[in-house]
This record gives C-alpha cells, structure tokens and sequence, in this order.
C-alpha cells in the first residue's frame, strides 16, 4: 500500500475546494482569512472568517487573498494553503504532492507564485493545470480525442472559456469579469438606483436568490437591508429579479462577447464538433438564472450546465491526478518546465 497522499486544489476566488485522492472533495470552504493586524496572527480561515467580513473591529481585518483568479497577498495565501492542505492531510507525516489549477490566462510570474506557496505551504511537490482543462475533466468530458469541447468556466474572479482537442488546449480566453463583478454591479446599481449602500455578501445573496440574466415571466422578490445614504440611517428595502438583471447587464454582457470571440477564432472542424455537441458550463457563476439561456441566444449553439458545475474544476483537479502517469505529459510537465527553467 502506498504511502504517498495526492491532493488536487482548486484554489478559487471565492472559494478553495479540495480533493484527495480516493476520498473525493474534503473541503470547500470560502477563501477568507481573518487576521489580527496588532500580532499579524490568523484568527479564522474559510467560513468563519468569511462571516467576519465587513463586521471586524479595527485590529481584525478579514482578507480574501486571491483576486481576479490570481494571488493579491501572497504571504496570506501561502498561510491559507498550510492551513487547508494541514486540514486535508490531517497528522500524517508523509508530504503530499498537490496539483492545483490556475486560469488559462496567468502570467509565468503569477504561475511561480502558486508554485511557490503551495511548496512552502508543505507539499511535496506541486504542479499546474489550467482550469479550463481541470474543469472538463471533472464535467465528464473525454477530451483525449481529437474532437473539440468547449467549456466556460465561470468563478468568482474570473470566466475562462477554452476550446480543448486532445488533451491540450486549442483556443484559450480568460477575463477577469465573473460572480464577484456581478455583486459589485449590484451594489452600485442599488446605490444609484435607491440610494442605498449595500453590502458586498448582501448583493451576492441577491445574486444567488433572485439574480437573473435573462428575462424571466415572474417576477421575484427580496428584502435586504442596507443604510440609507441620504439620512445615514438603516433601512429595509425589496429588490426585484429585473433590479438584478439591469444590474448585471453590462458584466454578463462582457462574459458573452468573450465567449463569441472564442467561437470566431476556433479552428473550423473544431467548430462544427462545438456546433453539434454544445457548450458546457461550469463554475459557480453558470448557476445564475438564465445564463445558458443567454448565451444559447446569443450563440444559437446548445448549452449545457455540467452536473455539480461548483465542484467540477476541483474534481477534474482530482481526477487528473488519479491518472497522472497518462496526462503528465499532456496537462502538466510544461507548467513545471516553465516555472524551474525560469533565471
């Protein structure tokens, strides 16, 4: 029996989920720290720390060190992975390799930075795979055949659309307008329009629960609370789904524009594989209401949300390390290769 522990990380935005191994997804919790900036110490990690956010006192301050799909605070984030992967691994003594996806889009200098907080968090070693190939592992697609997929994965910091034959990516976008650029337009579409500052995990859960980004024949409703901002004071205030759908217009409107010029730029026979199977989308941003609808309008292909669309890039994540000898060369070695071979 092997020793050696293998834990695939899908190191989100919004969220870190992560998988071992045989055991399938053993965490999923919010990325948020809660520090005390008096002793520089971590008070609370995922979700109790993402409760804290907006309500700390002056020395506690909770950070999301990640933004727009990259590392913001690398410090933070080096002690959020310990934290996690010390979670995952529990008291075992064996050092486990790590696998963790990063958007189609990032630079060798961010790439390195994962590299390097995830080693110095404790692994083994750790390797690279870019989100959009982890994400249609984990819907289920067999991408090893010379046959073109296309996948949206859409996340808290950013959308990653990707056209993927044999095992390699063939036309790649990757913007950093995603979940999280839908809760600040709520925000400002709320302040502008009723002149009421919300807050940011308020309009997420508007967003969650009567969001929409295409018209739909009942309207819904939802109370959130807010301060007035001309008498400073507290106030309750319903907000309706076609609030929602002004609000977040011109962001899913960026998101669609993204995926039309992926479409433009794909190979021809690639397009007529796209054009008869559809688009799959993944991510916790696809489970806006409407948003396959939107863009099957918008593209006249057929879209279709993977199952557990949340988890996928996590269990792709995963499950590319549980076949790790077949896709090393394929998904993996070249990340590696470019962030050693570097100076």
């Amino acid at each position: 029996m092997s020793l050696r522990m293998d834990i695939g990380i899908d190191l989100g935005t919004a969220s870190v989920l992560v998988y071992i191994k045989g055991k399938g997804i053993v965490i999923n919790e919010p990325s948020v720290v809660a520090i005390d900036i008096n002793t520089n110490k971590i008070l609370e990690v995922g979700e109790e720390a993402r409760k804290m956010l907006g309500r700390t006192p002056g020395n506690i301050v909770a950070i999301r060190p990640l933004r727009d799909g990259v590392i913001s605070d690398f410090d933070i984030t080096e002690k959020m992975l310990k934290y996690f992967i010390k979670k995952a691994v529990g008291n075992s003594l064996v050092k486990p390799r790590v696998i963790i996806c990063v958007p189609s889009g990032v630079t060798e200098v961010e790439k390195r930075a994962v590299l390097e907080a995830s080693n110095n968090a404790g692994a083994k070693k750790t390797y690279l795979i870019e989100e959009p190939v982890a994400a249609a592992i984990g819907a289920g697609l067999d991408i090893t055949k010379p046959s073109g997929h296309m996948i949206i994965d859409m996340g808290g910091g950013t959308t990653d659309i990707a056209v993927i034959s044999l095992g390699g990516i063939v036309v790649s976008r990757s913007i950093k307008v995603a979940g999280d650029k839908c809760d600040d337009a709520i925000v400002r579409h709320v302040r502008k329009k009723y002149n009421v500052m919300i807050g940011l995990r308020s309009a997420e859960e508007l967003k969650i629960k009567i969001g929409t980004a295409f018209p739909i024949e009942e309207e819904r409703f939802m109370e959130v609370r807010g301060r007035n901002l001309v008498t400073g004071l507290p106030v309750n205030l319903t907000i309706s789904s076609s609030d929602s759908l002004e609000a977040m217009e011109e962001t899913i409107t960026t998101i669609a524009d993204a995926v039309h010029s992926v479409l433009e730029k794909t190979p021809p026979e690639l397009a007529a594989d796209i054009s008869e199977k559809g688009i799959v989308m993944t991510g916790g941003g696809c489970l806006i209401h409407g948003m396959d609808k939107l863009l099957e309008k918008r593209t006249g292909l057929k879209v279709t949300i993977a199952e557990d669309a949340v988890s996928c890039v996590a269990k792709g994540t995963g499950q590319s390390l549980e076949h790790m000898d077949v896709l090393k060369d394929a998904l993996i070695s070249e990340h590696i290769k470019t962030n050693y071979n570097v100076g």
